[in-house]
């Protein structure tokens, strides 16, 4: 297992796509943080970046790396290996090395320019969502053969994630305003590690104020040290959940 991984990993760091990712999320952290004159507004400025963009390179790189290592899988797959190994294996190499590229590319000037609980919960949030959308993006691809579909399917995904979850949120809160739902929107945004991410990032930061009355009702909730924890441990259940539906189909599935 250890031998495949390194395999990955060194494969994967060699990438022009993996490269040009790391050095651009780079150039990002580092104009946002000396183009702004407080440190604060240069980390708020680069969460919508981190929660963009890491989501969609994540789901669409490790797509394509899956759909162009059939050959390479079905190779492991002839020899005297469990398939759980070598499943695990590809899902350690993509994580480890999407993982790397975005702490050499956001999380190491974060720690420069502001190495204060906010950044460190933005860096760990990113890496959170590194792993999850890997996982989402391993159960996308094992369930559809072709590899158009394969792609098209994760691109759709992300809109949802991204873009059309929060105009869904947004829709239901208009439709039923004379209903009180505030608290149900702590529930909802679990379904939404994007969201989820976004919360916790923005509740660090003291700005829950501007939420309004939805900002308090996260703030007494998230707020919390054993709501941090829940959150967490939603966000760890994201991407362990898709992992092992991936799993389990990778196992049953006809090369």
């Amino acid at each position: 297992m250890k031998k495949i991984i390194k395999y990955v990993i060194a494969d994967i760091l060699r990438n022009k796509i993996v490269i040009a990712y790391t050095a651009f999320l780079l150039v990002m952290s580092l104009s946002v943080f000396n183009l702004e004159d407080n440190a604060s507004k240069g980390l708020l400025s680069l969460l919508n970046v981190i929660l963009l963009i890491v989501p969609l390179v994540s789901m669409v790189f490790s797509t394509i790396y899956t759909y162009n290592s059939s050959e390479f899988i079905e190779l492991l797959v002839s020899q005297p290996l469990k398939r759980k190994t070598i499943w695990l294996s590809l899902f350690s190499g993509l994580a480890a090395s999407l993982s790397l590229s975005f702490f050499i590319g956001a999380g190491i000037p974060i720690l420069l320019y502001q190495p204060t609980p906010t950044g460190i919960m933005m860096l760990i949030t990113g890496l959170l969502l590194s792993v999850i959308f890997v996982a989402i993006a391993l159960l996308a691809s094992v369930t559809t053969r072709d590899k158009a579909k394969g792609i098209g399917k994760v691109i759709l995904l992300w809109l949802y994630f991204a873009l059309l979850f929060d105009g869904m949120v947004l829709f239901l809160l208009f439709q039923f305003a004379d209903y009180p739902l505030e608290k149900a929107m702590v529930g909802v945004s679990a379904l939404n590690p994007i969201d989820l991410s976004r919360i916790l990032i923005l509740l660090e930061m003291d700005i829950s104020a501007l939420m309004g009355y939805t900002g308090a009702i996260f703030r007494n909730f998230f707020g919390t040290q054993a709501g941090v924890i829940l959150a967490f441990l939603v966000l760890i259940t994201w991407f362990a959940v898709p992992l092992w539906l991936s799993l389990r189909k990778f196992n049953s599935k006809d090369l």
